[in-house]
């Protein structure tokens, strides 16, 4: 039996037909999931959250598409420990979904960043990072306004002490702290991180080190 993948797609997400296609490269089923509607957990193997611009980034980015409808069963989904991916804008709506802590501010020079990066694997016990190793340095694009991760320093002791953080910066273009790029929760089920996996799939796309995260 193949993987069932639910993508979550909001007004404003613009990611979600490359991650379609990411999941059904690596022969599993892709399911869009609505923001107005729930969805039963029993009926996917993952979810993933892509990014894109969700309600145009008003408020704050995710705050709007964390209440929606379909979050409920995330959040549900979550509780069950089964894995879930949050990629940029995805990444922003767990944490302003609760499902993992800290928050994305606006990047340190008050610019867009869209370039490639470079990744040092700080930990490999996530359902999307068994195909790596620690230290393992990976080359991914990003592409975000908001991708400063912040977080208090208890929460960030908490995140180092529990191994908590997945991915940081070689070289951090947004100012996150501790240049963090993706985080998991303490169960490491439920993953996010602002560089885009789904864009470094083949060689021809500049990388094929997102073949890695599937």
């Amino acid at each position: 039996m193949s993987l069932k993948v639910g993508i979550t797609r909001f007004l404003g997400t613009n990611c979600d037909e490359d991650v379609r296609k990411w999941v059904l490269s690596k022969s599993a089923t892709a399911t869009y999931l609505w923001y107005e509607d729930q969805f039963n957990v029993k009926d996917y193997d993952m979810v993933i959250i892509p990014g894109g611009f969700s309600y145009g980034d008003y408020l704050r980015c995710g705050a709007l598409a964390a209440q929606t409808p379909v979050m409920k069963s995330v959040k549900e989904f979550a509780q069950k420990e089964k894995p879930i991916l949050g990629i940029c804008n995805g990444f922003q709506i767990l944490c302003e979904s609760g499902l993992l802590p800290g928050a994305l501010l606006a990047n340190s020079e008050q610019r867009f960043k869209d370039q490639w990066v470079e990744l040092e694997v700080k930990q490999n016990k996530n359902p999307f990072a068994k195909q790596t190793s620690n230290g393992q340095v990976l080359k991914l694009p990003i592409a975000h306004g908001m991708g400063n991760y912040y977080a208090d320093s208890e929460t960030l002791k908490k995140l180092s002490d529990q191994n908590q953080i997945w991915l940081t910066y070689k070289d951090n273009p947004n100012g996150a702290l501790l240049n963090i790029a993706g985080i998991t929760n303490e169960k490491h089920n439920i993953c996010g991180l602002m560089p885009h996996p789904e864009r470094a799939n083949a060689p021809w796309m500049g990388s094929s080190d997102g073949a890695f995260f599937l």
